[in-house]
This record gives structure tokens, sequence and C-alpha cells, in this order.
């Protein structure tokens, strides 16, 4: 929720941006493109308002039309569930084999202020549709008072402007004494309605102008444009630039109209046409309802209009050929400008895991969370194979905590901060919590007992250029460092979810970034928790301490068997006890119980 607010307010400074870049190629490009050509330039922007809302990054763009094909490489067996082996807590495990060191911090004020913000958001929301029923509860009203029309001799005009502009579809038509203008109403059962005042009044010319300004509405389906843009208003409800691009575009609407209309006209007709604009003006005292499309507009939107009749001269064929290749051309520009609004507005608390190649096999585990919201991913190397538990959750980004030490190490060393031989940094005499920290420390050492202020002399030394570039290199969950330097990976703004560890792990284990082999041999060998002749047990915990609770475990490892190497993140989350250590023992069980793992032999040698 929050996350999301913090996207959705930087891709409306985006949006803003692209609709500014809207208007001045509309405005370059006034004497070269059509007026229809410049009211469907406004679909592009309908078309950004709603990449905020879309789950793609930038990268997944192309994936959308692959689909198909994806599906069919995701293999899911039967849900495989494994009997509960829950081991005592007097094991060694919970009594601090598997250390796990986490310092309590405050709640996240970025996090409180967007989900404030988004509260905001949806109350705006709300009053949007509120009045927006209500709107539609009058013209409801107005729709039941409304009458079939009775006078045949509009009725035969407008039987000659239906084959006049070949629709062969039936429009009722209806009068009300309701209405300043004619207008026409519904998307999927059109009617026109005409005031009682223009059946009386008006002359036969005069209600030809206005029965071919309403048909041309159902010819190019302005009903549903009409619909685009109420929902803009209610999502945007706080962006002045939208509504102010949504007037312009109702406003081209009815100019586009116009044109069509002139089109079917002789030159000496439109002085007339723009005679009846101006009838209308005069008596035109209400705002046009929502879902409705009509002849009429506000005042500054009818002196626009009657001045394009005024200067209307037919495009020659030049002129079209030139607008079509400048519509073509923007077109082509707003969609290759799209990913980048895409990239900063999509939600990135969701990994989008691409499983177009692999074998996904969903197990049930839930008897080992019991207690937590959890998840649970394996992968077999040599079966090139996944198991998931909670497969919503295994996609969930979270923080990484302590589980990014092994890439912090890993960085340190590809700078050369620490050297495989010498990772000494000594203690500089602050007291913390833990004993294990207080004193001098190497790469295991503060590797085993999780010693922040290590890793954090890493991360100095290092600088937050360099940590953002290796980030990206790697592809380190959402690959955001923004919240602030020293604490991006403790509850701040970097997360990742328990697939991408597992990825990354893969990558790590075979060395797919490229780093020195040494480095890489020595940051597996710091996180080595088991070791013998034809076996080896790698792991990491985690832990994310808020007001003095442990609401975020982590367990992060893979085991080498002889054979065959398995990947493993284990993640879970509460209001209380959701600790590192209980994610490690929960990850034992289930490597235990699926005979991948020993778990006594694990305790016995340590």
């Amino acid at each position: 929720m929050a996350s999301f607010m913090m996207h959705f307010l930087i891709s409306n400074l985006l949006l803003g941006a692209l609709i500014g870049l809207l208007f001045l190629f509309k405005w370059m490009l006034r004497n070269h493109l059509t007026s229809r050509m410049q009211y469907h330039l406004w679909y592009v922007m309908t078309g950004l308002l709603s990449v905020p809302f879309l789950p793609l990054s930038a990268a997944e763009f192309p994936r959308i039309f692959s689909w198909p094909g994806r599906l069919k490489h995701i293999v899911y067996s039967q849900t495989e569930i494994w009997a509960e082996k829950t081991f005592p807590l007097d094991t060694p495990a919970a009594s601090g084999a598997i250390q796990d060191f986490a310092l309590s911090a405050g709640r996240n004020k970025l996090s409180l202020i967007g989900v404030i913000l988004f509260c905001v958001w949806i109350a705006g929301i709300l009053t949007m549709l509120l009045l927006m029923i209500r709107s539609r509860r009058r013209f409801h009203r107005l729709r039941r008072s409304a009458l079939p029309l009775q006078n045949q001799k509009i009725h035969i005009l407008y039987k000659s402007c239906l084959d006049e502009m070949k629709i062969s579809a039936d429009i009722p038509i209806y009068s009300t004494a309701f209405l300043k203008s004619p207008v026409m109403s519904g998307l999927f059962r059109p009617r026109i309605y005409l005031p009682i005042y223009v059946i009386s009044d008006c002359t036969a010319s005069e209600l030809r102008y206005m029965l071919l300004h309403e048909l041309q509405h159902f010819r190019h389906k302005d009903a549903l444009a009409g619909c685009l843009m109420d929902l803009a208003c209610i999502l945007y409800w706080f962006h002045p630039l939208v509504w102010y691009a949504l007037r312009e575009m109702r406003s081209d609407r009815e100019i586009a109209c116009d044109t069509a209309v002139l089109d079917l006209l002789e030159e000496c007709d439109y002085k007339d046409y723009g005679c009846t604009l101006l009838g209308l003006a005069e008596k035109i005292s209400l705002a046009p309802f929502p879902f409705t499309v009509g002849i009429s507009g506000t005042m500054r939107q009818m002196e626009k209009r009657i001045l394009h009749i005024a200067s209307y001269q037919k495009p020659s064929a030049k002129k079209k050929l030139k607008g079509c290749i400048s519509f073509c051309f923007l077109i082509i520009l707003f969609l290759g400008l799209t990913p980048l609004l895409s990239a900063s507005a999509a939600d990135e608390s969701t990994y989008r895991w691409d499983t177009s190649s692999e074998t996904i096999s969903q197990i049930d585990l839930s008897s080992y969370f019991h207690g937590y919201h959890g998840s649970f991913v394996l992968y077999d190397l040599k079966m090139d194979a996944w198991s998931v538990y909670h497969a919503e959750g295994a996609t969930q980004r979270v923080s990484p905590n302590s589980t990014y030490k092994i890439y912090d190490a890993l960085f340190g060393l590809e700078e050369h901060i620490i050297t495989p031989q010498d990772s000494f940094m000594a203690w500089d005499g602050t007291a913390y919590p833990f004993a294990s920290w207080n004193k001098d420390q190497n790469l295991y050492s503060a590797m085993q007992a999780s010693v922040n202020w290590y890793f954090q002399k890493i991360d100095e030394q290092l600088g937050s250029a360099a940590a953002a570039r290796y980030i990206r290199r790697i592809g380190y969950g959402n690959q955001d460092t923004h919240s602030g330097f020293r604490p991006y990976w403790m509850q701040a703004s970097l997360k990742i979810s328990p697939v991408e560890q597992v990825e990354l792990l893969t990558s790590l284990y075979q060395n797919h970034f490229g780093f020195a082999q040494e480095h890489i041999d020595t940051v597996k060998k710091s996180i080595c928790l088991f070791s013998s002749d034809d076996k080896k047990f790698y792991g990491k915990t985690g832990t994310e301490c808020v007001e003095g609770q442990d609401i975020n475990g982590w367990f992060i490892g893979f085991a080498e068997t002889g054979d065959n190497t398995y990947f493993f993140a284990a993640n879970i989350q509460g209001t209380a006890d959701a600790a590192g250590s209980t994610a490690a023992e929960i990850t034992l069980s289930i490597l235990s119980d699926m005979e991948l793992w020993n778990y006594p032999l694990f305790f016995a040698q340590r």
C-alpha cells in the first residue's frame, strides 16, 4: 500500500511532464494534424494514465505478448504434503548454534506517510464516485421523464441523417423538457435526447445539424471515450494538469465532430452551422451530465469551436499525408516513453517471476509455519526444478536484513576494502547489546555473529554510488537504495523476495556475476555452517526487529550433498517471535523431512 503510493506519486510527476510534452507537440503540429487526429492523440494520454496501475516494469513490457507461450512451460505437480516433525526447542538451533542478532528499530515514517496518502487518495476516489452516482441518478430521473419523439417530420429528417451517414443501427430519439441542448447517452443502448424548445423553435436545417453532430458521436464511439475520461477524473481527482487535459480532450472531441459534420455540408452551410452553435450557447446554463456527449459545451469551448468553424477549410491530400506522418511519429514517441513511466510507476513490492522455462512444484508446508505468514523456496540444481510453498509470499519483496551481508561482503572484497587474507576491522569501543559485537572482527566472525557495524564500515568505504552499481549489476531485489545509504538493507527501501534470494544464491554459487572466484569462495566459506568430506551446508539468517518485536525472519543458503546442490530460502512474518533463528529451525525441519539433509547430523560436529 505505502510502496504503491510512493511510486504512484513519482509516476504522477512524470505524467505531468508527459502531458506537458503532448500539449507542446499538439501546438507545434497544429497546422499538420487534422481535428480528428488531434482528438485521437488524447487517447495516448488516457493510455498513459493507466500505466501506474499496470503490474509491469520496463523490462517486462515485451513479456505481455508472450504469456500464452509461458503457460505451457509451467509444470505444477500434485501438491505434496510433508508430515510435520518439529524438533524440540532445546536443540542447538534454539540455543544459539545458528546465531541471529538484530537491533530494534522504530516504525518507518515513510511507510506511515504512504499509508496516510493512500487513505486520502481512496477518500477522494469515494467522494468522486458519490458525485458521479448522484449526477447519474439525476440523469436517470431525466430519462424516465423523457418521451419517445412523436413528431413525424423530425423522424423523417432523422431517417435522412442516418442514411446520409450510412448508419444502420436503431438509435431511438426522445424529447425532454429538462435539457438545454441535445445529448446522446448510452454506451450499449445509445439514445438521443432533444429538448422540447429545439423541437418547437429550430428550423429543419438547424435540427439536421444537431442530429448529424450527435450521430458523429455515435459513429466514433465517443460514449466510450467519455467513460474513460470519467474514470480518469475519479482516479486522478487530485491532479490539476490531468483535469485540464481532460477538459481539452472534451473540447477537441466536439471540434472533431464539428469537422466531421462540416465535411458533409457545402461550404455555404458553414455559417449556418456556426450560427446554430451560437443559438445553443445563449441557452446553455447547466454543466453536462457524465456518461453523455452532446453538441453543447462550456462557453470557452463554444468560442473555440465557432472560431474553428469560421476558419475551416477541407484538408488537402497533402495535409492529410503530413498529418498521418506526424500522428504516427507522436504515437511511436509516446509508446517509447511509456516504459520509463512504467519503471517508476510499477509496484515493486512483488517480484514478477519469469517462469517461461521453469519446472515448478507447489508443496504444502503449512504445518511447519503454524502461527506465521511464511513461504519456502527450494531449487534442485541437478534437476533444474523448483519446489515452492505459498507462491504469493515467495514473490513478495521484504527487507533482506542481515541476509544482504553475503553480498555486502562480496562487494567489499571486489573493491579490496577487505581481502581473503586480511579482513580485520577494529572495534571502535561503541557498546552494543550483544557481547560478540563488542570486539575486533574479521569477515568470518562478523558473518557468524551478524555484526552490523562491520558491514556498515564496508558500506562507508564502498560508497553509495558503488554499492548501487553493484546492486544493479547482480540484480538484487528492487535495487532501491534511496532511503538512505547506511540503513538501506535494514527495514528500509531495499527489498527482495524468497525466489530472488534463491536465484541470487544460484548465481553466486556458479559465479554468474563475473567476480573473482577467490572472492566468491571467501564469501561461501564465511557462511559455511557445516562441512565434511562429502557434505557442506551454507546459510545466513536475517531478522527485522521493530520496537522490540521480531516481525520478519529469513534463512537462506544452500546444501551440497555430493552429487547435487539444493538452494533454499525461507521467510516468516508475524507480530512477534518471527526471527531468523526460527526460520532456520523451520528450514532444517523441512530439509530433514524431505531427506535432503540430516538435521541431527548438522549439529553433531558443532
